[in-house]
């Protein structure tokens, strides 16, 4: 480590090996903890799996050397949102504390990873994009877990993103670049904060439920207003020759 800047070799294959042992041991400290059953086995080995493939291949495409201190942070949060995962389709034996706990630690260390890359000079577009898509993910399964209580429209909550990407592969303009926007961020972050707030049932049920709404409508607002913002951006850019 010289000047801030981390100068490690740890090869990126042991990243997502890494984390697949590591899903496994934090499944296996469940079922040892709070009796996880097939249906959450199931789903956190898929998503296991999944994660590691996923994450590979991106290293891949990316030229990644090294996998880097930042993105061990990242893993760790997705480690966490697999357990919570697993606890989540198996909801009928599910322990709220145990699920508000887990994602409750993968929020705070949304802001790790971040403070890391910056002080070992490691930040780089696939960490950028690691970070988003664990947070992404993270919303969903809260999502679900949410709405087995408030409804199923809280769902939309989760989808917002996903829909959005899906859109463009078939509307290229939506693929632009955005301006940097702190309350993008901060719409984001909340969406995590009231759907833990939400699922931890110390709220009443109206109360849960306007918070919820609000969400979904701070989404929708930030949504729609970067949407406007790539179709004015794209109806006025040069045409490709």
């Amino acid at each position: 480590m010289t000047a801030g800047v981390w100068t490690g070799t740890v090869s990126p294959l042991r990243g997502p090996a890494a984390g697949l042992l590591a899903q496994f041991a934090v499944l296996g400290g469940l079922t040892a903890a709070v009796g996880l059953g097939t249906t959450g086995w199931i789903a956190g080995t898929v998503y296991a799996l999944a994660l590691g493939t996923l994450l590979a291949r991106a290293m891949h495409r990316s030229g990644l050397r090294v996998f880097g201190p930042a993105n061990a942070v990242t893993l760790s949060r997705a480690t966490l949102i697999g357990g919570v995962t697993a606890l989540v389709a198996d909801f009928q034996r599910t322990p709220v504390a145990v699920v508000i706990v887990l994602a409750s630690v993968a929020l705070v260390l949304d802001g790790v990873d971040g403070v890391v890359a910056r002080r070992t000079g490691t930040s780089s577009p696939f960490g950028a994009r690691f970070d988003g898509e664990v947070d992404a993910f993270l919303i969903l399964v809260l999502s679900v877990f949410v709405s087995f209580h408030l409804g199923w429209w809280v769902l939309a909550i989760g989808a917002f993103r996903y829909a959005f990407v899906a859109a463009g592969w078939h509307l290229t303009w939506l693929q632009n670049d955005l301006p940097v926007r702190y309350s993008r961020k901060t719409v984001a972050a909340l969406q995590g904060i009231i759907l833990v707030a939400a699922a931890s049932g110390l709220l009443p049920g109206l109360v849960a439920g306007t918070l919820v709404a609000a969400a979904l409508a701070a989404l929708i607002w930030s949504f729609g207003r970067d949407i406007a913002y790539l179709h004015r951006i794209g109806r006025t850019a040069p045409a490709t020759p």
